[in-house]
């Protein structure tokens, strides 16, 4: 079952990636999720960089809670690394996934702490 589930998110995904694409003035935040974990980077595309990232899983990151709670934390410390960077306005991606829980508390706590989506 697990192969119909990847299957289809990538199908979704390259139907997202042909509408929408980060630019110098607006680079894409795209999210993934795991079982484990979430990671949210702030891409150009022209130019094929990593402007910010921000993941639960890596040492410098400490959030308590369930899943959700790390999502919100993610979101604020990618916004807040977008900022320093000098990007304020980003296109969303939501890489396949429904906007629904995880995601979707990443995307809120983004647009909180000062993105523009």
């Amino acid at each position: 079952m697990a192969g119909i589930k990847v299957s289809r998110r990538e199908r979704i995904k390259k139907g997202i990636r042909k509408k929408l694409a980060g630019s110098p003035e607006r680079p894409r935040l795209c999210v993934y999720r795991s079982n484990k974990g979430i990671y949210a980077q702030i891409i150009d595309d022209n130019h094929g960089k990593t402007i910010a990232s921000a993941s639960s899983l890596s040492k410098d990151f400490v959030a308590n809670g369930n899943k959700s709670d790390q999502s919100t934390a993610v979101g604020k410390l990618v916004a807040q690394k977008a900022l320093a960077a000098g990007v304020s306005k980003v296109v969303f991606d939501r890489n396949g996934y429904l906007y629904h829980g995880r995601v979707k508390s990443l995307a809120e706590a983004a647009r909180e702490a000062g993105l523009i989506f």
